[in-house]
């Protein structure tokens, strides 16, 4: 027999892990919170210009609600966002109606911008400490899908053609006369005679130091030496990769350019990329913007020879073959308008861009440079076809540097959307949208309803087969999993690229089956050491103690699954994955040491009030 004051050490020896989980539950259940506070969609209201604002603060405020309830779009709240700019906040009554009620004031106001903004609801001070609720994936929020295919043929091919025409400037350059050049299948050739063999090797160098992607293939007939380019195995295999990746940090500069917080963008597969874009109830501005294969480069012009290019207006120009700078130099781009109302776009360069600027500006001042407008489409054949035009050609006033505007734009929304491409950089390859798939928020909602109808169900039966079956350790497996699954929420929200899926609510479910499965194998251990004679006490121990082994190797195996199915999936598969491997930890973490804390402090409390231990 235990006396009652022998129980001081054993509370002292648990106080520190029993303190670690309490903490540990507290944050988890505090970064869960937000989910009690579902985001609403407003409509956000502007003029198209500031001159305007006025208009909408005196009279187009009560047109736009009275326009909406006389339509069908129940108005529930509205609210003045701005003093200083003055817009509209409008709530529907139904939220799922935003994206056509947002069609419809477009089509009667043309003076305004509608746009769709989330709105947190959350108490200030949940969102002072950066917590939000769990992100929902495209099955359960509604959304659009999108599949690109990145012709990375057509990638190589440009490159193949621009070292073309900079091995024309390199014969120039070098003064190689005997040298011959011959576009092929392949790529292109030099040819050159003896006498002009120094003069290839020059070439030659020249060529492979500026792309070292290319191989070169020497071959003589008779006296005549050809060298022909091309891309390497090697150099193929890397130059797709490159050209991959940069494909998909573009895209997701252009998601986050567009204010999509919670998209998803993964290659899927040898060339293709897919993107998710939750809570996008209009389609057609992602659609416009993601698509876009435009590039922007700048020229300088040419009176004799070089490139022809078409202008914008009409008729050709010629430019040097080799852009002064690219696109991609460019770190900044705002839309805007000059002295007399013009839309045009400031640009601000990088560290390289803004030196090549500032030399060549130093040079030509007086001189004209042109701009120039490159994007991919598909003709009539099907084929993927690059189409350059001019869109602006100005004398440069003065010495330049890394800042500039573009002007002449056709219109306000032409120079916002080429900013915005600028911004997230243009696109290295053609891409191609191969599927899109619309889901509409009401068929989201049915899947949130469904599946939580699913997880209450299976919960509640659950508990109440615990609670009649194991009666007090029941108790504390019904309170441990009730842990689980507020820890498991908590981290889903708490972790950055955690989306939640209608399988993902599966995984949830299975979370709950695991949880429990987990306690009956302990309790189960504990009757048997019971029956054994051990004290309740020793009973708990042993039974947690001999348990884990088991446990751990049954969770372990099922994360080896749930890893394979992230690093493979797509999708609704990939969130099935996260679900399942987090559900794993957290209901290692309730099942195994916060239920054994509750049952030894539960047989604590009842020793406490009998007096002793057996």
């Amino acid at each position: 027999m235990l006396k009652k004051s022998s129980k001081k050490p054993l509370l002292q020896r648990f106080k520190i892990s029993y303190m670690a989980m309490l903490v540990a539950l507290i944050l988890l259940t505090i970064s869960a919170l937000p989910n009690l506070y579902p985001a609403k969609s407003w409509l956000h209201v502007t003029p198209q210009q500031p001159l305007h604002s006025e208009l909408l603060a005196i009279d187009t405020q009560k047109n736009v609600i009275d326009f909406l309830n006389q339509h069908g779009f129940s108005v529930e709240q509205s609210m003045q966002a701005s003093q200083s700019l003055p817009s509209l906040n409008v709530l529907l009554q139904e939220p799922t109606k935003s994206a056509a009620a947002q069609q419809a004031l477009k089509s009667e106001f043309a003076q305004l911008h509608v746009k769709i903004v989330t709105h947190q609801t959350s108490p200030d001070w949940l969102q002072s400490l950066g917590l939000a609720p769990i992100k929902l994936g495209l099955d359960l929020n509604g959304g659009v899908l999108f599949v690109l295919d990145v012709d990375l043929v057509k990638a190589q091919q440009e490159q193949l053609n621009s070292a073309y025409e900079q091995t024309k400037t390199i014969i120039r350059d070098e003064k190689a006369r005997g040298v011959r050049l011959q576009q092929n299948a392949q790529g292109f050739e030099l040819h050159a005679l003896p006498a002009a063999k120094d003069e290839l090797l020059a070439v030659q160098a020249q060529l492979l130091k500026r792309f070292e992607r290319l191989a070169a293939t020497v071959h003589t007939q008779g006296k005549l030496t050809t060298v022909a380019f091309s891309f390497s195995e090697q150099g193929s295999s890397e130059f797709d990769k490159e050209v991959m990746s940069k494909t998909l940090t573009t895209l997701r500069g252009r998601i986050e350019e567009l204010g999509i917080t919670e998209a998803v963008t993964q290659r899927q597969g040898k060339q293709r990329i897919r993107i998710e874009l939750p809570g996008v109830q209009d389609p057609s501005e992602a659609k416009r913007i993601i698509g876009a294969t435009a590039s922007l480069d700048f020229y300088q012009l040419k009176e004799y020879g070089g490139k022809a290019f078409t202008l914008q207006n009409g008729g050709t120009i010629n430019l040097d073959p080799i852009a002064i700078f690219s696109g991609q130099h460019i770190n900044n781009a705002h839309s805007g308008r000059d002295e007399w109302g013009k839309p045009l776009v400031q640009l601000s360069l990088d560290s390289q861009g803004g030196e090549a600027m500032s030399a060549f500006s130093k040079r030509n001042i007086g001189k004209p440079m042109a701009t120039v407008y490159s994007e991919y489409y598909k003709n009539s054949q099907g084929n993927v076809v690059k189409k350059s035009e001019v869109i602006n050609v100005a004398n440069i006033a003065q010495h330049l540097s890394n800042q500039f505007s573009i002007t002449n734009m056709q219109s306000p929304q032409a120079a916002q959307d080429l900013a915005l491409l600028l911004r997230a950089g243009s696109l290295t390859a053609p891409v191609t949208i191969v599927q899109e798939q619309t889901i509409g928020p009401s068929l989201g909602a049915d899947n949130i309803n469904n599946g939580l109808a699913a997880l209450m169900l299976g919960m509640g039966i659950t508990l109440a087969f615990m609670a009649l079956w194991y009666r007090r350790l029941g108790l504390v497996a019904n309170i441990a999993l009730l842990l689980n699954l507020t820890a498991l929420v908590g981290l889903m929200s708490l972790l950055p690229g955690v989306v939640l899926t209608l399988p993902g609510i599966a995984g949830l479910v299975l979370t709950i089956g695991m949880a429990v499965d987990t306690n009956v194998i302990i309790f189960e251990r504990i009757k048997e050491e019971r029956r054994k004679g051990r004290a309740p006490y020793q009973a708990i121990e042993q039974g947690y103690q001999q348990a884990f082994s088991t446990i751990f190797d049954a969770n372990i195996t099922t994360m080896i699954t749930a890893i394979i199915l992230y690093g493979i999936g797509y999708g609704p598969i990939k969130g099935f994955a996260i679900t399942l491997a987090l559900g794993l930890i957290t209901s290692v973490f309730t099942g195994v040491y916060v239920s054994k804390a509750l049952s030894q402090t539960l047989y604590l409390k009842l020793a406490n009030k009998r007096g002793v231990t057996a």
